[in-house]
């Protein structure tokens, strides 16, 4: 059996009664009123806070530096100096390049936008750049999403009579570069309310002092910083929620020529233009110009007032983004041959040649989250390597490779996606450090994948209107999620396969309450589940809209065994004990009777094959539902052991997941002579 359980704990917030009538007596439906409660938000007040799409916006010159950086920008402006806008080749820097560039020239300036290529010169500020814009002519270089940590360069700037702003949003290292001006929300220095801008909102900070109306500007680019905020994941709370709800309603009504072609080649109905649309339809799309190392592609869609130019430039990214999900596959195809076998690394580092490097930061992160450890991608190039991280489970990445900067040639980025440069020798000793870090921060008593859902929900609750009263919640995004929620018990009715068996699409029921629930990239054989099976589910809700008749749906997040007795992780002690420091308070916790070790044989003896395959979790919950009493997956683990001990079955741990295959057997096990047992007897008579 395999059971395709992510996550080893759900958590749910409870609401607050109080609470959930005090919102519903302001007007929020009970589902809502029900999920803001859950998220603390017990007053109208509170929750008109935490919703609020239109808080003023705080004054650019707040930002530590936007004096220098406005005044400076405007001389040249004022003298008819040269002016670069050097950015970043994802989505956020896209299209912060593209708002300055297009302020200055819409004000006369002479700009000129530069991007680096992705393969060809990497991340940031560099000599190369500087030197070709030197020889251009450009008197002055204003970064965006780029050139906190630009040292180096901002002396070579300096030497070539060059004046350098920079305007970022990534972290600081302790010295600053020494320019005209560094704007960076994060500078230890700095007072400005909102340290979670992305870089196009400080480049919007940035033409709004120039202009003098942050209103006037959010009117022309706010399409350009929603995208660029939703892109780089940043909370959508205070200014972000202003920014990001300006943008999709720009996207709705007024799209600039190029978004409203992408908007059509992506499939996008304007109307229905959410933040979700913009993370997962057009950022894939602008991202796979940097990518695929045509950045050119994207800078003039945005740029373009060409509506026939916009749809081939659509038409090219979008054809980029296949080819760029072709090389994505090859990549996490070889990356995942690689792992080592047995139990899940804290951290995972791996290096090829053969790698490209636009596209190892998406393997990264599709690696992170099924493995449930940071993940760190290195593309090989002669003596050295570039490599691309993401982050699981808070695991700060920007702290981390700033602790281990003594291996590393050159680093940046923030807490949950990074890059750097190392040396080849390097890599193995990195590997070991970022490993030992990781095993620090992961404590063993509790599992990586932990899910946390808004409240458990009544059936009734989940109606049409109620889901349709969820809008009150948009934008979501990070800070601001879409709801996910619980509902227990729930029986399996009908279960097929969708999608060329890609998905699953099951038909669920409680009582007189039926719901059809869909359940993205999880087949039928890797669900492990039958028609009849009780389950609990996790889920965003939804309404399904077909052929214009509109129902609730399920878009099912998680499913698990449902249980009617106690299933506990309970593993601290099970470590003790492996670890040969269990304490005897701890003893019975782990110390199985006969009927609970006959329990447990007597349940993996009902599979045909022999063979049992599911994660620890999942397994103790289909013991518990199957018996009808509790147990925690502490001692399930210490069962498996005992019998392991005395060859009634293997028993081996690949990362989440445990495989039991029973072995045959002709005579009576003697219990007491497992070690795990003796151990156990030990520990209790000390």
């Amino acid at each position: 059996m395999w059971n395709a359980l992510k996550y080893g704990i759900w958590n749910a917030a409870t609401p607050r009664m109080e609470g959930v009538n005090a919102l519903a007596g302001a007007g929020y439906a009970p589902l809502a009123a029900m999920i803001l409660s859950a998220r603390g938000l017990n007053t109208p007040q509170a929750a008109h806070s935490y919703l609020d799409c239109g808080c003023p916006l705080d004054d650019p010159f707040l930002l530590t530096d936007m004096d220098l950086a406005a005044g400076r920008v405007g001389l040249a402006m004022a003298k008819g100096e040269k002016i670069a806008v050097f950015g970043d080749y994802d989505v956020d820097g896209i299209t912060a390049t593209c708002l300055l560039t297009d302020f200055l020239r819409s004000c006369g300036c002479d700009c000129v936008p530069y991007i680096p290529g992705r393969l060809e010169e990497g991340y940031g500020l560099n000599p190369m750049a500087i030197r070709q814009l030197s020889e251009q002519g450009v008197n002055l270089i204003v970064t965006v999403d780029c050139g906190i940590t630009a040292m180096e360069e901002a002396e070579l700037c300096r030497s070539l009579g060059m004046d350098l702003v920079i305007t970022d949003h990534h972290e600081c290292k302790g010295t600053l570069p020494r320019a005209a001006a560094v704007v960076d929300p994060h500078r230890p220095d700095g007072g400005y309310p909102h340290k979670n801008l992305s870089g196009v909102g400080v480049a919007f900070k940035l033409a709004a002092a120039l202009s003098g109306s942050q209103e006037d500007i959010l009117a022309r680019y706010a399409d350009m910083v929603c995208l660029g905020t939703v892109a780089d994941v940043m909370p959508l709370v205070g200014e972000n929620r202003v920014f990001v709800s300006r943008g999709l309603s720009m996207l709705r009504h007024n799209p600039r020529p190029g978004i409203a072609a992408l908007m059509a080649e992506g499939g996008c109905q304007p109307e229905q233009m959410n933040a979700s649309s913009v993370g997962y339809v057009l950022a894939p799309r602008i991202n796979a110009a940097g990518r695929m190392g045509h950045i050119s592609v994207a800078v003039e869609l945005f740029l373009t007032q060409d509506p026939d130019r916009a749809r081939v430039l659509a038409e090219e990214l979008c054809r980029m983004n296949r080819e760029r999900q072709s090389v994505e596959s090859e990549i996490y195809a070889q990356a995942v041959q690689m792992l080592p076998q047995g139990a899940a690394p804290a951290a995972i580092v791996l290096a090829e040649e053969s790698w490209h490097q636009g596209v190892v930061g998406i393997v990264a992160s599709r690696i992170a989250e099924e493995y449930g450890c940071p993940t760190f991608l290195i593309c090989l190039d002669g003596d050295r390597g570039k490599a691309s991280s993401r982050s699981f489970g808070g695991f700060n990445l920007f702290t981390t490779l700033t602790a281990l900067s003594d291996l590393l040639e050159s680093y940046g980025g923030h807490e949950l996606a990074a890059g750097f440069t190392i040396a080849r020798d390097k890599i193995s000793a990195f590997r070991e450090a970022v490993c030992r870090l990781a095993e620090d921060y992961y404590t063993q008593d509790a599992p990586r994948t932990l899910l946390d859902t808004d409240c458990v929900i009544p059936p009734e609750l989940l109606t049409l209107s109620n889901v349709d009263a969820l809008e009150v919640l948009e934008p979501c995004g990070n800070g601001c999620p879409k709801p996910v929620l619980m509902m227990e018990r729930l029986q399996i009715q009908r279960m097929n396969p969708v999608g060329g068996g890609k998905h699953l699409r099951l038909r669920l029921q409680q009582g007189h309450y039926g719901f059809n629930a869909i359940y993205f990239s999880c087949g039928e054989e890797a669900a492990s589940l039958a028609v009849g099976d009780l389950v609990d589910v996790a889920f965003l809700p939804q309404v399904n809209d077909y052929r214009g008749e509109r129902t609730v749906q399920m878009n099912v997040v998680d499913i698990r065994p449902a249980c009617s007795a106690p299933c506990d992780w309970g593993i601290t002690p099970y470590h003790a004990l492996t670890a040969d420091r269990l304490e005897p308070q701890m003893v019975p916790l782990l110390l199985p009777d006969r009927a609970r070790l006959g329990l447990v044989w007597r349940y993996l003896s009902r599979e045909p094959s022999g063979v049992v395959r599911e994660t620890p979790m999942c397994l103790c919950r289909k013991i518990v539902r199957w018996s009808d009493s509790p147990m925690s997956v502490g001692m399930l683990l210490t069962c498996l052991d005992i019998f392991a001990d005395v060859k009634l079955l293997e028993l081996s741990r690949q990362r989440k997941y445990i495989t039991i295959r029973l072995l045959p057997w002709e005579e009576k096990a003697d219990i007491s002579k497992s070690r795990t047992m003796q151990r156990l007897m030990r520990a209790k008579e000390e």
